[in-house]
């Protein structure tokens, strides 16, 4: 399986991208990471969406920043409204990349509904599958998008 960016989920399920968007940009939702031991853990975190790109800010001395740099394999999945899903669901999955480019970071930070400290560190989330479920008439509806190739 391979890992893509956002703007390859953009290009190729345009309605899933705007769903997850609307779901994860700026808004609170929950990264899951794996510790050293094998536990998994999951974190609040702001997700930022802009130019193709998925990204998050971590605080240098986070566990979630060690877990990722020590197995960058992740799961966000969106904050829930209500106890009905009635907001509708959205998950990523995939592997995260930590960014040095001063200008990657710039670029993220434009996009981005508030200012992270300077001492953050920047991640772009690849991405393998992504996956809505919108509930209608207590029936879940689902739309999954896998990523074929290598970015």
């Amino acid at each position: 399986m391979g890992f893509s960016s956002w703007k390859k989920l953009e290009e190729e399920n345009p309605a899933l991208a705007e769903f997850g968007s609307v779901r994860l940009d700026g808004k609170v939702a929950y990264l899951a990471t794996t510790r050293s031991d094998g536990r998994p853990r999951a974190h609040p975190v702001t997700p930022v969406i802009g130019g193709g790109f998925i990204f998050v800010f971590l605080n240098a001395e986070s566990p979630r920043t060690t877990d990722l740099l020590v197995k960058p394999d992740f799961s966000l999945h969106c904050f829930m409204n209500d106890s009905s899903g009635s907001s509708g669901e959205f998950q990523v999955n995939g592997w995260a990349k930590k960014i040095e480019d001063t200008a990657l970071r710039s670029l993220a930070e434009s996009f981005s509904n508030f200012r992270p400290a300077t001492s953050s560190n920047l991640f772009e989330l690849l991405i393998t599958d992504a996956l809505s479920t919108i509930y209608r008439g207590g029936r879940p509806l689902r739309d999954r998008w896998t990523a074929d190739t290598e970015r």
